[in-house]
């Protein structure tokens, strides 16, 4: 019956791969080809690695892996642009707004 065995730990292995060079690229692309660029950290999960979503003025967003919290922080102060924990700070509203904007018209994106 096996009802007092101990559980063996199930160990953390993530599906998800890891970040790479043309991650990294995306998003500096994105930071150049828009106007008031935030960075938002959004935490690791059991599915994904850390990641960075990047949210334009407009509400424009993308998200990448990255290689953890800190590798975040390098790459936002490396293109002066500011950057905030999504735990904390939670999603602006003007990407909820984009996101809504695109479900009603999405012939306009």
């Amino acid at each position: 019956m096996g009802f007092f065995r101990r559980r063996k730990k199930a160990v953390g292995v993530s599906r998800d791969r890891p970040a790479d060079r043309a991650d990294l690229d995306h998003l500096e692309n994105f930071v150049r080809t828009r106007r008031g660029v935030e960075a938002y950290i959004e935490p690791r999960t059991t599915v994904t690695e850390t990641t960075v979503i990047l949210i334009a003025d407009d509400g424009e967003w993308t998200r990448r892996r990255v290689e953890g919290p800190e590798g975040a922080r390098r790459f936002a102060h490396r293109l002066a642009i500011p950057i905030y924990d999504v735990r904390l700070m939670g999603y602006p509203q003007r990407m909820r707004d984009y996101n809504e904007r695109r479900k009603r018209r999405p012939e306009l994106f």
